[in-house]
């Protein structure tokens, strides 16, 4: 397995700078990073740092964010999704995260998950051509997220085959899939290769591996073993150590 470290949750007590944290993963033994938001960074710097230690960027998320629930909305993302393609090719990042928006009052799921559709079909005319994909992200709506709208990875997977489009996958965290209390040998079954990033943390907590009582050892050997070869990326809240936290991680999981 191969491991990216998000350097806005790993690394972030050791270091203020998300350049430094890109040295410390390298330190640590990760073979790429990943962050979230690129506006509120120095590019310049992050580039460098990639540069100096080889690393490579797995993925950045997809802004701005944006409401893609709501068609209205769209236009604003695709703009958005314009210049986040173009940071992405710069750095050498590989995918892009995108996040669905809420859940609308007085608005049908069933008009929302068209628009999710229509969202992720535009969002592959933007990127037609530039060799990134972009991951749509459930997360769970008990915890972390309440009040958004696309909780089901059996949904998400249903609009990116809707939109049938090599641009566009799934980046599915199993924190999020399995505090919603999905099998993820059963929501993803037939459709690994949909998958385009993979998240990882244990629950209750949102900690590493081996903190929690989530199997994620089985889910992650189960996705290797039916054909997942992305990255694993590490988006935990590190109890001690972010160093000593990847090598718990690594033994926890057994891959």
């Amino acid at each position: 397995m191969r491991y990216s470290a998000c350097i806005d949750m790993l690394f972030v007590p050791e270091s203020p700078d998300p350049a430094q944290r890109i040295r410390l993963a390298k330190a640590a033994g990760f073979d790429a990073v990943e962050f979230w938001l690129w506006s509120n960074k120095n590019l310049d710097a992050i580039e460098d740092a990639l540069g100096e230690t080889g690393l490579t960027l797995a993925g950045i998320v997809a802004e701005p964010f944006a409401e893609l629930t709501r068609i209205t909305d769209h236009q604003r993302f695709f703009d958005g999704l314009a210049q986040s393609r173009d940071v992405a090719l710069r750095l050498g990042a590989k995918m892009l995260i995108a996040q669905g928006g809420p859940e609308l009052s007085g608005v049908s799921r069933a008009s929302q998950h068209d628009a999710l559709i229509a969202a992720m079909a535009g969002s592959a005319d933007v990127l037609k051509g530039s060799g990134l994909r972009l991951g749509l992200e459930p997360l769970n709506t008990r915890v972390d997220h309440k009040g958004y709208y696309l909780s089901s990875t059996a949904e998400g997977l249903g609009i990116v085959n809707a939109v049938n489009r090599p641009e566009i996958g799934l980046t599915y965290d199993l924190y999020h899939s399995m505090v919603m209390d999905e099998v993820p040998q059963q929501v993803v079954a037939g459709h690994v290769d949909r998958v385009v990033h993979l998240h990882i943390a244990d629950h209750p907590g949102r900690n590493q591996p081996g903190t929690g009582g989530l199997d994620l050892a089985g889910a992650v050997h189960w996705l290797v073993d039916n054909g997942y070869e992305g990255f694993a990326g590490l988006e935990y809240k590190p109890i001690g150590d972010s160093a000593a936290s990847f090598e718990q991680t690594k033994k926890a999981l057994g891959v």
